[in-house]
């Protein structure tokens, strides 16, 4: 018995005639993931991929395991292929399926016939195939309607293929179809999930972060590694930009009004990241913001940080509230690290009452005392270049 993997890949099947650039963009993907575990034919039929190991060794459960990460994947199935013989499909499923078997109290039996040279059609072979289960498997019932196991039958041009209920999938698109963008991450819950929300969109990400020593910490640091460390498991490779943050924040501490020093740092911070984004190219910058969740987040103070912004910025988060953000978080294993008690350089320097909603006049007034340029060239310049994933690149 042969066992295979077969993909239903969603939402690529809306694409029309792009849909076998999506689909080569996805199988490039799904072969770099399994190439620690197994070396595989990867083939392309209708809406589905079907991943045949090759060789002896195949780690079947990691890959699994691997596959639940790929963006573009709305589902898979282990399988068994055997011989289109209605004897051997019956024997193979009741081998195949034992421990699912032995498990559950209800099954049913769906079957498709792509190949019609097949001598029964698709309720024979529900009806047949279930009539063998329940032989072998007396204890069992037969459940339509909310079944615990469902049997699939598959019978393809050269294999009859059989498996239980679907896997769920990463969803989304393939990485690399959309482009590349850059996120800005810092140390907390919001960022580290409004990067994996824009790579299930098909981005490359890159990264940049913010340090600021003394007064944040090289711990506070790692941290941000180990969060994109378990972005990338679904993005792929992240190159992380560190930018030195310091004498920046210091500047504005001591040339500008107390009530703005949040809204002119997030509009330096911003400056900065769609210079480093060009650099990388990138053709958009993400945040990880969320609609009046913090003083810089107001109407009012978003617009003021867009004025600086010369390419478009994403904030997938905007809208949503913060029990949302935390429980995506916890679904891609960041939330641990995030609550780490190490501050990132948002919090050095923040104002008792910082301005809620501040005029892009009276910031632009503010911000005359500083040396933009020099500032903003010194921190470019002082940029740390590193590596997430080297292994998972796109």
């Amino acid at each position: 018995m042969k066992e295979i993997i077969l993909i239903k890949n969603g939402e690529i099947a809306l694409k029309g005639l792009n849909r076998g650039t999506f689909e080569d963009v996805l199988v490039k993907n799904i072969k770099r993931r399994l190439s620690p575990y197994m070396q595989a034919d990867i083939k392309k039929s209708q809406s589905t991929i079907m991943i045949e190991p090759l060789g002896e060794g195949a780690d079947m459960d990691s890959a699994v395991e691997a596959l639940k990460r790929v963006f573009g994947i709305a589902g898979f199935s282990r399988a068994a292929a055997c011989e289109k013989d209605m004897e051997v499909i019956k024997s193979t499923a009741v081998e195949y399926l034992k421990t699912s078997f032995e498990s559950i109290k209800t099954f049913k039996v769906e079957a498709k016939r792509s190949d019609k040279a097949f001598p029964l059609n698709s309720p024979q072979i529900c009806n047949e195939l279930g009539g063998e289960i329940l032989s072998n498997y007396p204890f069992l019932r037969v459940d339509v309607h909310n079944p615990d196991l469902v049997v699939n039958v598959e019978i393809r041009d050269k294999y009859a293929f059989i498996h239980g209920n679907q896997i769920k999938g990463a969803g989304g698109m393939p990485i690399g179809t959309s482009g590349r963008a850059a996120v800005m991450i810092s140390g907390g819950i919001d960022s580290p999930v409004a990067a994996w929300t824009m790579a299930k969109r098909g981005l490359v990400l890159d990264a940049i972060h913010f340090a600021s020593p003394p007064y944040t910490s090289k711990r506070a640091e790692q941290k941000v590694h180990e969060l994109l460390g378990k972005v990338s498991k679904y993005s792929g490779t992240i190159n992380l930009l560190v930018v030195p943050f310091t004498e920046i924040q210091e500047h504005i501490k001591d040339d500008c009004p107390e009530e703005l020093f949040t809204i002119i740092m997030r509009r330096m911070m911003m400056r900065i990241a769609v210079n480093l984004a060009k650099q990388q190219g990138c053709g958009a910058i993400i945040t990880g913001e969320s609609l009046a969740q913090v003083a810089s987040q107001t109407l009012w103070a978003l617009g003021c940080t867009d004025a600086v912004a010369t390419m478009p910025v994403f904030r997938p988060l905007i809208g949503t509230d913060k029990n949302e953000i935390v429980e995506i978080s916890r679904k891609i294993d960041t939330f641990d690290i995030s609550i780490q008690p190490y501050e990132d350089c948002c919090t050095v320097f923040t104002p008792k009452h910082p301005k809620l909603r501040p005029s892009l006049e009276e910031v632009e007034a503010a911000e005359a005392a500083l040396d933009m340029d020099g500032l903003i060239k010194r921190a470019v310049a002082g940029v740390e270049r590193l590596v997430i994933d080297k292994s998972l690149e796109v």
